[in-house]
């Protein structure tokens, strides 16, 4: 078994620390037969070469959260393989989980997610203080974001990717914003096969109708988080470069003029003289750009140098992480993979020194401990190497 307990347990400061992971226990997930963390408040380094593990630990604690966690993985790929004899008999009914004692501003909780061995459908169940939840419970009583090396540059990739990075933003305020997504989606694959078996104008027409309806409501909610985070993140910070943002599209641009009512009734005249003129397309959120510029200099995140698509990318992530906890009163578990690769000595300073401002434990992970030592002293050090701590 895996076993750490943090040499001196401080008493956490409520005021600083409003959020953190108390208790982490993995079963069967990843490279982990059986891991347990116990910690306090303080922030958490896991270093060690790559492959180490300390991706799977951020990982887990993302699964934590409402979605599909920081890789998007599909369940069979949680299941650790080749494990041998279960020494955990009360983890028996599981084929993998993640369970964790969480502190916030209201008290304890317990927190777990898996897959049940029982389950044929092969669902992630929740659990809050031992009791099924859905996702948006979940979601209303802690929070966790996440910074990965595959995000550095998704602020200048494709408008799909930049989409995705928006929406998860969104939920975080706004849980109900995934089942509307999860609506339209539907909704536009099934106009799509309407479209190519030819079937009557009244179906047709009832998908538009909801697509319309639906994809509103998402555009209205992406440009308030935009608009929100343009404030946020136009603050100049110590080290990143600040950042203007902008949601850019059709339907974007007349909701930004008119009635909601009336900007669903154009999508669908829309959607319907296009169908006319032989076409498929219709204005609608799937169409939506993020458009995220480096204040000073004007440029683009597509324009910008690979450093500061990073810098301004986590200028974005941080700027986020201060309005869920001067908005919702719900400071977010940050968790940032190796987060110090290619930034210079300044900038992980500066880095270091803005995220022990936030009241929500903050997880790094790296391959060089000497990069976080400015830090070693406040954190809890945990190294790793193939599944197992050191």
């Amino acid at each position: 078994m895996n076993h750490i307990a943090p040499e001196t347990c401080l008493q956490p400061d409520v005021k600083s620390h409003l959020a953190w992971i108390r208790h982490l226990v993995l079963t069967r997930f990843r490279n982990y037969e059986h891991l347990e963390l116990s910690l306090d408040a303080r922030p958490v380094v896991l270093i060690g070469p790559n492959g180490a593990g300390k991706t799977n630990i951020l990982e887990a604690i993302s699964l934590l959260a409402p979605g599909r966690g920081l890789r998007r993985a599909r369940r069979e790929q949680l299941v650790k393989t080749g494990h041998g004899q279960d020494h955990h008999p009360h983890h028996h009914n599981w084929l993998w989980a993640i369970s964790s004692d969480v502190m916030t501003e209201f008290g304890q909780f317990k927190v777990g997610t898996g897959e049940e061995a029982s389950d044929e459908m092969g669902r992630r169940a929740i659990r809050i203080d031992g009791v099924s939840a859905s996702q948006t419970a979940l979601a209303e009583r802690m929070a966790v974001s996440w910074l990965t090396p595959d995000m550095d540059a998704v602020l200048a990739a494709a408008p799909s990717d930049r989409r995705r990075f928006l929406d998860r933003l969104v939920v975080a305020f706004d849980p109900a914003h995934a089942g509307r997504l999860s609506r339209y989606d539907r909704a536009m694959r099934q106009r799509k096969r309407l479209l190519e078996d030819q079937a009557e104008e009244g179906w047709i027409s009832a998908i538009e109708q909801e697509m319309a309806g639906t994809g509103v409501a998402i555009i209205a909610a992406r440009l308030a988080m935009v608009h929100a985070l343009d404030l946020e993140a136009s603050t100049p910070i110590a080290g990143f470069p600040a950042a203007k943002l902008a949601l850019l599209g059709e339907a974007e641009d007349w909701l930004a003029h008119m009635p909601a009512v009336d900007v669903e009734d154009l999508i669908m005249a829309t959607a319907r003289q296009s169908r006319q003129a032989g076409q498929t397309t219709m204005p609608g959120p799937h169409n939506s750009v993020l458009e995220v510029r480096h204040s000073r200099t004007g440029n683009t995140a597509e324009a910008s140098s690979t450093g500061e698509q990073k810098a301004l990318v986590i200028s974005v992530v941080l700027a986020h992480a201060r309005m869920q906890n001067q908005r919702l009163d719900r400071p977010p578990i940050l968790l940032l993979d190796d987060i110090a690769s290619h930034l210079d000595a300044e900038r992980r300073q500066a880095l270091f020194d803005l995220t022990s401002e936030l009241p929500g434990q903050v997880w790094f992970s790296g391959t060089d401990h000497v990069s976080f030592s400015p830090i070693s002293r406040e954190a809890t050090m945990i190294r790793l190497d193939h599944g197992r701590i050191l």
